[in-house]
This record gives structure tokens, sequence and C-alpha cells, in this order.
């Protein structure tokens, strides 16, 4: 495995307006990334395993509910810091990142926003340790877009609930120790269950022959008459503004995510073209491969003053959907237009598992259609101009 030289673009002084803990958390989660993720996630996709023995490392550097308070095992840490570590991580993986962004927005969030005070103390912390890992349940195979059309459903049978259904597409999922389900009770009324490993009925057969996030896990939920203690009912928050709520969580970390992955390829391609000699010269004189550096640079310097301030409006509690809407779709847009660019820049060598980039091309490709779709999060920023709903 080559040495991991990655050095990351600054082009107008973004760490001026970054605090110490800030860069800190960065700065550790960068070299976390150098150290365990770059020598082994080229061999991790190609052997389309997702490598667990990461999972220590992630709770360590406090990738696990980063913004969770520390009383339930949390780091306490505030939005700008939780969208560098997701940043940090992409620029490692796309795959990896799902991990940690799942188990953070995805399981952690929903315990803490909707749960009761016994889930939270019974679960948190072991998430955040990375004790437990955790999946979140919203996508069926017949409901993606539109997830209120879900059919997975839950009836009262006095003691317990009794569940059933199937969610596909489920990060985690094959070795999740839980899983946040949102489902239908008896008036279709939609509600967030904790279901645990190990409950009759509950399975996870895992997605293969995958072309993106290759190391990452995906798999199933199949729900065949569930028996669910009531107990493990969300109580705090009910229909689909619920999930979407976590789903805005993780939106957000994807905005910083993709910046990661462009920033990996953009400077992949910025020194490729340095050492590369072809007609005597370094291609990095040409006017063309010049043009799509530029461009990169300036796209993800556009996205990197996006996510810092939709990151300062979330610490203030001011964000909006809409406005994570936009930033999600701009952010992996720009990724995959860069990472298409920059493969280009590397010529045949792009494709080749030597380099990083091929890779994130192929993550990317998952990551502009999950968390909601490229052409959904369209219609929100549609929706929010225009007041009206096109979908």
């Amino acid at each position: 495995m080559k040495p991991d030289q990655f050095q990351a673009p600054d082009y107008y002084n973004i760490d001026a307006l970054l605090t110490d803990e800030h860069k800190m958390v960065r700065d550790a989660t960068r070299e976390f990334v150098k150290r365990e993720v770059s020598p082994i996630i080229e061999e991790a996709a190609q052997k389309a395993e997702f490598p667990k023995q990461l999972i220590n490392g992630l709770a360590e550097i406090g990738a696990f509910g980063p913004y969770i308070p520390e009383e339930y095992g949390g780091a306490g840490l505030d939005q700008i810091s939780y969208g560098l570590i997701m940043q940090e991580i992409e620029r490692g993986d796309s795959g990896i990142r799902s991990t940690a962004s799942v188990q953070s927005s995805l399981v952690m969030y929903p315990i803490f926003k909707y749960g009761t005070e016994e889930q939270k103390k019974k679960f948190l912390p072991k998430l955040a340790s990375g004790e437990m890992i955790g999946c979140f349940g919203l996508t069926e195979p017949d409901h993606g877009s539109n997830p209120g059309g879900m059919t997975t459903n839950f009836k009262d049978n006095g003691d317990h609930y009794l569940l059933n259904g199937a969610k596909m597409w489920i990060s985690n999922s094959p070795f999740a120790d839980i899983a946040v389900v949102w489902a239908k009770n008896e008036d279709g009324r939609i509600h967030g269950l904790i279901v645990e490993r190990g409950m009759e009925g509950f399975t996870t057969p895992e997605t293969h022959n995958k072309w993106s996030l290759r190391a990452s896990a995906t798999g199933e939920l199949i729900f065949d008459n569930v028996k669910v203690p009531k107990e493990n009912l969300m109580p705090n928050k009910s229909g689909l503004g619920a999930p979407l709520g976590c789903l805005d969580s993780a939106r957000y970390g994807i905005a910083w995510g993709a910046i990661g992955a462009a920033m990996d390829c953009y400077d992949t391609a910025l020194r490729y073209a340095k050492e590369r000699e072809q007609f005597g010269v370094p291609i990095a004189s040409k006017q063309l491969q010049q043009k799509k550096l530029a461009e990169m640079i300036t796209e993800i310097t556009k996205a990197q003053l996006m996510a810092w301030r939709l990151g300062t409006l979330r610490n203030e509690g001011k964000a909006t959907s809409a406005q994570i809407s936009m930033a999600k779709r701009n952010n992996v847009e720009m990724a995959i237009k860069i990472a298409r660019e920059a493969r280009q820049v590397l010529g045949g060598m792009g494709i080749s598992g030597e380099y990083s980039i091929m890779r994130h091309m192929m993550n990317l490709e998952s990551v502009i259609t999950y968390e909601g779709t490229h052409d959904i999060h369209l219609l929100i920023t549609g929706m929010d101009i225009t007041g009206h709903a096109a979908f």
C-alpha cells in the first residue's frame, strides 16, 4: 500500500473560521484515517468486506454520536465538529463514513431525541463505545422516496407488539445489534421501535453483488411476527416527521462527508499531474489539466463554505430541512463530478485500485441516491421556494 500523502486543500483559509477544538477533532480523525483506514481500505473494497477492526478506533475518536451529551457516552461536541469528523472519514471511504453516520444520526440520535430515559441509559453508552452497532430501518422494497407508504406494521398484543414487514438497503444490518425500525401501528401512525438481535423472527440477510460501497455491509431487515417489548417503543415523537428528523442529521453529515471524498480525488489528481510527464513536461503544465484542477478546487471551496455556514446554523438551531437538502444535493453532485474529472487526469491509472479515485466514484453513486435521491432533494428546494410540492 502506498503511503497516504493526503494534504487537505483550504483555498479560502477556512481553518480561520474553525475553533481550536474543531481543528483538534478534525486532525485526530485525519490521523486515524491515515493510520488505520488508508492501508486496508482498497483490499477491503476489492474483497467486498466491511473492516470490523475499525469499529473500536472509530469509537475512540468520537465518531459515534459526537454530539450526544457526555452523560450518555457521547463527546458533547457541536455540529461543525460532527461535520468535520464525517468529512475526514469519508476522505478515507464513504462506506466507513456510512457506518459512523448511521450509528450517530440514525440510531443514537432518535434514541436520544425520541426515547425514554431508560432507553438512553441502556443503549447510548454502548453505541458510543462501539460495544453495540445499530442500523436504521425506513426504506422498503416498494417504498423508497415515499417512506410514508410503508407497509411494515405492528399490532398491540397485550404485553408486547407483534412486528411484521421488511426493510432493504440497510447499512450495518448484517452485523447490527439493534435496529431502529419505523412501522405503522393499527391506526396507520408511524412509530419508532428498537428491535434487538436475537428476537425470534428477526433476520438480517446481507446484500451482495454491489459495485458501490463495497467496504460497507448492506442488508435487509425481515420481521416475521417479531415480539417487541412495549418498553422498546420510542414514545416522544411519532409520524413521518420522526424519521425525517433523523434524516436531517444524516444528510447534514453527508454534506460534509462528500467534501472529504472530493478533496481526496482532487489531491490525488493534483499530485499525479505534477509528477506525470508527457511530451517532456508535467501534464500539470497543460491548459486542459489546469482547467480541470482549477474547477475542482473552486467547487470544493464553495462546498466547504456552504457546509461551514450550515453547521453554524445547526449550532444555532436555525437550519431548515430544505437548507440541509440543498447542501446534501449540491455537495454530493460536486464530489461525483470531481471524481469523474480526477479519473480522467490519471488516464488509465485512474481505474486502478492503486489509487482511490475509482472507489470514491463508485461509492458516490450510492451517496447521491441514499438519504434522499438527488432528484428528490432538488424538488424539496423547489417546494421550499415555490410553495408547491412536485412529488
